[in-house]
Formats: C-alpha cells, sequence, structure tokens
C-alpha cells in the first residue's frame, strides 16, 4: 500500500519550525481564535488563502467550493457565514476567486461531467447574465477571464442579500464586503472594486464596477 508518511514528517517539521520562532504559538492558538476576516474561495489547490496573505493560523476563517459560488439554499456555506460574522465578530468579508479557475472553465464550455454541471449552474447564470458584455470580448481566454472577475462580483451580491449580512448591517455591526481575484502567474491579488458595506453601497459599487468593465472592453 503507497504510504503518505511523509506527510506526516512535514508536519511535525512545520509545528518545530513555528514553535522555535514562537514558542508560545500553539498554545495561545489553542486557547481561541480571533480572526478579523472570511475568505470565500475556490477549492482549487493552487490557491491557498493563508498563504496568499501570508497570514498565519488563526488570522483568516475559510470556506472554500469549487469556483468560490455563495448559494442562497448552501447551509454548509451559510453556516460558515453565521459563524464567522456572529460568532467570531469579522470585520471583512473576502470574496476571492482566481483566473484559470476550472470551475469557471467547464460552466463556459458547457460540456456535460455528470453531478457537478448542477453546481456549475449557478456559474452559467452569471454568464447569461451578462452574455451582452461577454460576447463583446474576444475568444482568447478573455472571456473566461472576465467571467472569472463577474462571477466574483455577483457572489459578492449574493453575500449581501444573505439574512445574515442584512441583519448585521441593520444591526450597525461594522462589516465590509470584498471582491477579489488571485492570478496563478504571479501570485497577485487584484481588488476589483467591488466593495461594500451597507446596502446603499452595495448597489452603488456593483453599478460602478459593472460601469468600469464594460468601458474597458
Amino acid at each position: 500500500m503507497p504510504t503518505i508518511k511523509h506527510l506526516l514528517d512535514r508536519n511535525r517539521a512545520w509545528a518545530e519550525t513555528l514553535r522555535a520562532r514562537r514558542p508560545d504559538f500553539f498554545a495561545e492558538l489553542a486557547e481561541q481564535q480571533d480572526p478579523r476576516y472570511l475568505w470565500i474561495g475556490c477549492s482549487d489547490s493552487r490557491v491557498p488563502a493563508t498563504d496568499i496573505l501570508d497570514l498565519t493560523p488563526g488570522e483568516l476563517f475559510v470556506h472554500r467550493n469549487v469556483a468560490n459560488v455563495v448559494v442562497h439554499t448552501d447551509l454548509n456555506c451559510l453556516s460558515v457565514l453565521q459563524y464567522a460574522v456572529e460568532a467570531l465578530k469579522v470585520e471583512h468579508v473576502l470574496v476571492v476567486g482566481h483566473y484559470g479557475c476550472g470551475g469557471v472553465h467547464a460552466a463556459y464550455q458547457g460540456k456535460p461531467l455528470g453531478l457537478i454541471d448542477n453546481w456549475l449552474r449557478h456559474v452559467q447564470d452569471v454568464a447569461g447574465k451578462h452574455a451582452d458584455l461577454l460576447a463583446r470580448l474576444p475568444h482568447d481566454g478573455t472571456r473566461e477571464e472576465r467571467l472569472c472577475e463577474l462571477n466574483v462580483v455577483e457572489q459578492v451580491v449574493h453575500v449581501a442579500r444573505t439574512t445574515i449580512v442584512q441583519d448585521a448591517w441593520r444591526n450597525g455591526r461594522p462589516l465590509s464586503l470584498h471582491g477579489w481575484i488571485y492570478r496563478l502567474h504571479d501570485g497577485l491579488v487584484t481588488d476589483l472594486g467591488m466593495e461594500a458595506e451597507n446596502p446603499a453601497t452595495l448597489a452603488s459599487c456593483y453599478a460602478e464596477t459593472m460601469a468600469r468593465m464594460a468601458a474597458a472592453i
């Protein structure tokens, strides 16, 4: 049977290195987690949230799924969001997509893949909503890159429309939503300018973001 003992060895080396730098780190970490941020991102193994933002364990609460989709019937995602907002009191929700996303690619190509087609339907809905904008772009991969961006924008809207975020804003909680995208080729995160801290800023920011994308064609 193939062994994966090397992973355990790497774990021990990592823990020892961290303890050497910060002897009390794990003892303090075990007592509480106090992140300021919730990351909603893609499951892609090339997009490690804490590494990308250069954060240590305990600083970032994370939810990941294929193509960083937020669905109002997904109790997994909603449970993470509620715990982050109401229990951990995070101040920022980061919806982070990435260029070269396999889920977005599969959704755009529309080739049958089985069970996952049901999940990717949500990304296809984004493509359908913005079909006119996408049709104005060349067929050189630019359309899929723009769909990755549009998917982030729409998922930020979905987060904002959850009862969790609506209640937080109604109660005056300081909570900001952000739409970012990560580029695999250089490791850099780009702010798409989709940011909201209340329903009014959500509407205006969405309009400005869509106008900016249309003007960039």
